[in-house]
């Protein structure tokens, strides 16, 4: 009886002693293992290290063959970077060739296929406005410092990343804009020549002699200095409106907000001057009221 209890708790020790001798084995041959690879990791190390220095020296030189050009900051550093990425891959292609030797460069390329399709597939938004941001630095126009209006944002361009752009708005806030928005929605540049025309309206009353009424706003027109004169200036007669005839104003200046800011403000005090000055009346809507019953228009007294 006592040998028939005593054979169950040997089998268990056997099958203990079995676990820790299997264990112990595979520890050795994974310390064997790492022994035998220490001198390819010391190589790829040292095959990272020299792609560092290659990478560095590579922008460098990129650097100097570029800055003979009048390429824009934004693209140099586009181009810097994928200069330093293409050499990085290379390297980490050829590092891990080294350490394991059974991977062969044909199957390190495709597995790295397959694994930009799933990255591609799970930040699509991330790849799209990367993409959006290479389209837009190679674009030629919407420089840095460049004041645009797209999908409601109106500012100066301060910043042009891979994956978005630093819009500072004309109240002072700055705005980070996805490149796709950009890139998918019309874009106006208004600060894209260093001049613009402007336009604003003015109305004359119906007794005034129109002709006359173009010729004093012409001449105010005219006298004000930052308008642009050589570009014209046009004055037409746009409409009967309910209690004036309005004459369109259009003439050129800067194109900042703030020229066209500057420039409206001085046009309409001196065509304001000038209509006043030769008597030609700048009427404003009148209001006449109608009741179904007379109106008294005496007190009556208390009695």
């Amino acid at each position: 009886m006592q040998a028939e209890q005593t054979a169950p708790a040997t089998e268990s020790f056997d099958k203990t002693v079995n676990t820790f001798a299997t264990l112990q084995d595979q520890l050795v041959n994974m310390g064997e293992g790492l022994i035998r690879a220490l001198p390819n990791v010391a190589i790829a190390l040292f095959i990272l290290f020299i792609t560092w220095i290659i990478a560095k020296f590579a922008v460098k030189i990129a650097d100097r063959l570029i800055g003979k050009t009048e390429m824009r900051p934004s693209l140099k550093n586009l181009i810097d970077t994928i200069v330093k990425l293409a050499i990085w891959i290379l390297g980490l292609m050829i590092a891990l060739t080294v350490v394991m030797p059974g991977l062969t460069p044909a199957s390190l390329i495709a597995g790295l296929g397959i694994g930009a399709v799933a990255i591609g597939f799970a930040f699509q938004d991330i790849f799209e406005n990367f993409l959006a941001g290479v389209l837009i630095m190679l674009r030629e126009k919407m420089r840095i410092g460049d004041v645009i209006e797209c999908d409601g944002i109106t500012g100066k361009v301060e910043h042009i990343t891979l994956r978005e752009t630093y819009v500072r708005k004309l109240s002072g806030e700055v705005t980070l804009v996805p490149n796709s928005m950009l890139f998918k929605n019309p874009v106006e540049i208004l600060t894209d020549e260093v001049e613009r025309r402007h336009e604003v309206l003015a109305g004359v009353s119906y007794d005034t002699d129109l002709d006359h009424a173009a010729d004093v706003i012409r001449k105010a027109v005219e006298s004000v200095e930052d308008v642009l004169t050589d570009k014209g200036i046009d004055v037409f007669a746009c409409e009967f409106n309910s209690s004036s005839v309005d004459f369109r104003v259009r003439w050129w200046a800067g194109s900042k907000p703030r020229d066209a800011h500057e420039s409206r403000d001085k046009i309409i005090r001196a065509i304001k001057r000038a209509l006043d000055d030769a008597g030609i009346e700048i009427p404003f809507p009148y209001v006449t009221h109608t009741f179904k019953e007379a109106v008294p228009l005496g007190s009556n007294s208390d009695s």
